[in-house]
């Protein structure tokens, strides 16, 4: 019966029951240790000790190093510079892309390896209004040798093109002749000549002919020691077959500024002079529409 009413007995009595860990000599008998304990007792002593231990172990993992031994915990500031680095190696793929696109369009254009038919179908640049008033200067000998003495005033006082609007036309555009001699060979689209041959003296110096950003300044084995500048309204001058280059990718130039010495670099030049070509719109343009060499 008392059996029965012990397990009767509420779990929170039971908590509160006294109990008595005793430790005897097993030869003697004698009591070594004596420790009155509680349920209750007990079970609040082990869960404060998990307690703290949990804490302690938490607050080493978060304030000290010993968390990056730990296998997939890595410190928040090397996983934000991971995502970082990770977004902007994202952004430089993207340019590198671009560059590369940019860059073989533009060996396309310095070796002359374009598409003939595509520029066939493309208008070509209307040029009457100019040919018509060099027409007009060459009328008389007065007309020609003012016209030469407006030139030689005017050849370094270029107005810069940045001020003409976008949708003038290159006409609009004064050119300074990049280098001073007789031609050679003249601009033939059918043929894929795309510029004209400038023969001059030796070590004669080879000037841009507009204001511009020198974006190409390299040597190719067709076409030698080369370089190409970007100017305003879509406007690309290319100057080949160089024996030096004064200027760098990168670098701007004014009208008239020395860039380069003419020479006879590269397998398809067989003497020295200077190749020219103008591109305006990504289309081919003759440069003696355009200026007097």
């Amino acid at each position: 019966m008392s059996a029965e009413i012990k397990k009767k007995r509420p779990l929170s009595e039971r908590l509160h029951d006294r109990y008595r860990l005793v430790i005897l000599n097993d030869s003697s008998f004698e009591e070594k240790f004596v420790l009155k304990l509680k349920p209750l007792s007990l079970f609040i002593l082990i869960g404060s000790t998990l307690i703290v231990l949990i804490v302690f172990v938490i607050s080493i993992i978060a304030f000290t190093p010993l968390r990056e031994y730990i296998p997939g915990y890595a410190d928040v500031k090397m996983r934000r510079s991971l995502i970082h680095l990770a977004e902007k190696s994202d952004s430089l793929e993207y340019e590198l892309i671009l560059k590369s696109k940019y860059i073989d369009n533009i060996n396309k254009v310095i070796s002359g390896n374009l598409d003939a038919d595509t520029l066939a179908k493309q208008k070509p640049v209307s040029t009457h209004n100019y040919k018509e008033l060099v027409n007009a200067n060459r009328a008389s000998k007065e007309d020609s040798l003012m016209r030469l003495e407006v030139e030689a005033k005017e050849r370094y006082t270029i107005a810069p093109t940045e001020n003409k609007k976008a949708n003038t036309g290159i006409a609009s555009f004064f050119f300074f002749t990049p280098l001073k001699g007789s031609i050679s060979n003249s601009f033939k689209s059918s043929g894929e000549h795309f510029g004209v041959d400038v023969v001059a003296k030796e070590n004669e110096a080879i000037k841009a002919t507009l204001d511009g950003t020198v974006i190409l300044a390299t040597w190719t084995t067709e076409t030698g020691y080369t370089l190409e500048i970007q100017h305003a309204n879509n406007l690309i001058s290319v100057y080949k077959h160089c024996s030096a280059l004064m200027k760098k990718t990168g670098n701007f130039v004014k009208a008239g500024e020395v860039i380069g010495i003419i020479g006879n670099s590269g397998e398809q030049s067989t003497g020295p002079h200077l190749h020219f070509e103008l591109w305006y719109n990504g289309n081919p343009v003759d440069p003696q529409d355009y200026m007097i060499f």
